[in-house]
């Protein structure tokens, strides 16, 4: 690429230049809605809608679709400290001290004002009453005082509702007002005109507080405000434009294990899923001694399979915390000095969990996947080095290393929109020039040729859909492997869920929780609990290779493969159509062109909207076959209540084993193969279709009443052409 060409790409993501464009499109888009006001005939009105909805769809500001980097890890792991650092803001984001966080996710972003902003979203009273629900139930008091279930449900029940509120029944509870005030928006906003400031005031949502003894004798409003920690659903925190970290990039600080509140963890997961980058992070003391870091990543992989994620990595923090005289023991050398002794455990830890990574994602993942070959798939970093800097270069701790792939990550992905809504936008405004430049409007509405690209366009429609069939068929076998394997493990699989390692003492109220959720919950003790997910475990573990690569991101996955034959195969007949019939109609077949991969981009994002509920639909449909069990599990109480959750369960899912539990989840995930294919299939033949019409529509009736756009061509052309040498590079 040029000097000239780099240079002007690098204007292009300026927000003067954005705002530029963002300028030629409102013009456009006002003067195309005058003429619609002005015109009564149908086939001038949809030809003007098509460009319009076209144009108002193009999106040259690039924080209209932010960059999401996902940072996932348990509490203590230095998630808020790490990103702390990379904002260069030191102490901003709460971080895990004495006080424990909430499961909430915190989203960071940049924006426009010079103040700093929070919005606390809480909980709708429905979501709450819902969680209040399980709440009182595993409030109940029994004999075992220390257990944590209860103590954190009574937790939550006070900060809302006062001391003693747990011996309230749930009508009586939904009956009383609670002792804090609750804003009818469901949305607490901070503005702060600094990051101190803004930190002060927001901690306390997102950080668990004591039990407020008497909200109405000695408390302060601004203290009864921070009771409302229990109905935190998520924060989304704005700060001023940053230097470092650039515009469109979007921090989401996301708890390791999910919550109990359903629409909490729904939310988990969602975010998940719309991260294109996971961090997993976890401290180096926890990396050597324990797996959680392992059960994060194969949560964090399991966005490959369902969501947006296109790269992920294993952030180690707190890498210079290290006990010199002992690692000198260990590593019997004697005389290396404490810089030299980080830096090469360091770079044992990259290697030892790199080579793990490697292993696990080649497990899920495509042997041609950009992420199996990426150079660093572990960072070993250090936030107090970064800001004290006693032992280790700023360079060391990796912090700068972190925000330059932040840079790349986005300057890569934000230059391809842009220049391809340019290129979008010139051949859109090329069509309307020539209908404005030719003397004979009616050279490219000839009858027989737009049969003859119907013609076409239904024989390629009929070979996608075959094509899309054959693609699913092939994960057919594995998907039948996966159901015989769950149906053998079913039993192991439970059992090792019912029967702890350490024994039950304290887990039969973690159990009462995850019936009273429908299978799920996440113990503070116990970690996250999933039956539906476990019993589906060996399923996903059989079709997760077929599964990606039908649905992955990255070029070469089989949908994809269908859909550029498809279009390959369509430009090709489009061209010698047109060609065959008018030797002076290249605008209109560039339009025709470009609206074909508009086409197909836009059943591209049909597929990676419903490859999450398509892939979930398994756990869906096991827990929707166990739901009864669930249900009579949770109403066991008293002596022995325990033993008979663990029966309920075990017999219950035995008899839905019995009766085709697995086969109806195979039936369930077809079925969902198949309402995807009718949909890609029924939308692009309706937007084909839509289309040709507006080629086919009277150009010579047009002409005359099309708006002026002059101007807003001539910005276009200018900016196509400084464009094009680095689209030839």
């Amino acid at each position: 690429m040029t000097d000239s060409a780099q240079s002007f790409l690098s204007n292009l993501l300026d927000k003067d230049v954005q705002n530029k464009l963002k300028d030629i499109l409102d013009k456009s888009v006002k003067k195309l809605l005058e003429f619609l006001s002005k015109s009564n005939l149908p086939e001038k009105r949809n030809m003007i809608e098509y460009l319009r909805n076209r144009l108002s769809g193009m999106k040259p500001d690039v924080v209209v679709d932010p960059i999401y980097i996902g940072v996932f890890g348990s509490t203590g792991a230095g998630k808020s400290t790490l990103l702390n650092a990379i904002m260069n803001k030191n102490f901003f984001l709460p971080v895990s001290g004495s006080k424990a966080c909430t499961s909430c996710v915190v989203q960071v972003g940049t924006g426009l004002s010079r103040q700093y902003e929070a919005k606390i979203h809480l909980l709708t009273d429905e979501e709450w009453k819902e969680e209040l629900k399980g709440l009182v139930e595993l409030a109940e008091p029994d004999e075992d005082d220390d257990d944590y279930e209860r103590n954190e449900a009574v937790s939550k029940i006070s900060a809302i509702y006062g001391e003693e509120a747990e011996r309230k029944s749930y009508e009586e509870l939904c009956s009383m007002k609670p002792i804090v005030p609750i804003p009818s928006s469901r949305c607490i906003t901070i503005k702060a005109t600094k990051e101190e400031e803004l930190s002060e005031k927001m901690n306390p949502y997102v950080q668990i507080q004591g039990i407020c003894s008497d909200a109405s004798e000695g408390t302060s409003e601004k203290d009864r405000n921070t009771q409302l920690w229990p109905l935190v659903k998520n924060v989304e925190v704005t700060i001023p434009k940053l230097k470092l970290v650039p515009e469109g990039v979007v921090f989401m600080d996301i708890p390791g294990t999910g919550d109990f509140s359903s629409r909490r963890d729904a939310m988990w997961k969602e975010n998940i899923n719309k991260c294109s980058v996971i961090w997993v992070v976890n401290s180096i003391e926890r990396i050597q001694g324990q797996k959680t870091h392992e059960l994060m990543l194969k949560e964090g992989m399991k966005a490959f399979q369902r969501g947006m994620c296109r790269d992920i990595s294993l952030v180690v923090t707190k890498s210079d915390q290290m006990d010199v005289n002992e690692y000198k023991r260990e590593r019997k050398k004697g005389d290396i000095n404490k810089h030299d002794a980080i830096l090469e455990r360091n770079e044992m830890v990259k290697q030892e969990k790199g080579v793990m990574m490697k292993k696990n994602l080649e497990k899920k993942l495509p042997s041609d996947s950009e992420v199996l070959h990426k150079d660093d798939l572990v960072y070993t970093v250090s936030a107090r080095e970064y800001w004290n800097g006693e032992t280790l270069t700023n360079e060391e701790t990796e912090i700068p290393k972190l925000r330059e792939y932040i840079h790349k990550l986005y300057e890569a992905q934000k230059r391809n929109v842009l220049m391809d809504n340019v290129e979008e936008l010139w051949v859109i405004f090329s069509l309307i020039q020539s209908i404005w430049s030719k003397q004979d409007a009616q050279s490219f509405q000839h009858q027989s040729m737009k049969e003859s690209i119907l013609e076409h366009l239904i024989e390629n429609l009929i070979g996608l859909n075959k094509d899309i069939e054959k693609c699913f068929v092939e994960v057919e076998q594995p998907l039948r492997e996966g159901v015989a394997e769950a149906k053998r493990l079913c039993n192991e699989s439970i059992n090792r869920i019912l029967n702890r390692d350490r024994g039950n003492r304290g887990f039969h109220r973690t159990l009462k929780a995850v019936c009273l959720n429908f299978g799920m919950y996440v113990s503070k003790v116990f970690g996250r609990i999933d039956i539906n997910s476990s019993l589906a475990q060996p399923i996903y573990d059989s079709i997760d290779m077929s599964f990606g690569n039908i649905f992955r991101i990255h070029m070469g996955s089989k949908l994809k493969v269908c859909l550029d034959t498809f279009k390959d195969n369509l430009k090709k007949q489009l061209r010698e159509a047109v060609e065959g019939y008018s030797a002076d109609s290249e605008e209109e077949l560039r339009f025709l062109q470009q609206e074909t991969d508009f086409i197909i981009k836009e059943a591209e994002k049909v597929i990676l909207q419903k490859k999450a509920e398509i892939y979930n639909s398994l756990t869906v449909s096991i827990q929707n076959d166990l739901l009864p069990c669930y249900e009579g599990a949770a109403k066991q109480r008293g002596a022995r209540s325990y033993q008979r959750m663990k029966n309920i369960l075990t017999e219950g899912i035995g008899r839905a084993l019995e009766g085709g539990m697995f086969e109806k989840v195979q039936e369930s995930m077809k079925k969902h193969f198949e309402d995807l294919q009718v949909e890609i299939i029924s939308k692009m033949e309706k937007d084909f279709f839509t289309m040709l019409d507006l080629v086919f529509c009277p150009w010579d009736q047009l002409r005359q009443d099309l708006p002026d756009l002059q101007d807003e061509i001539s910005s276009i052309r200018s900016t196509h052409e400084a464009l094009q040498p680095a689209r030839d590079a």
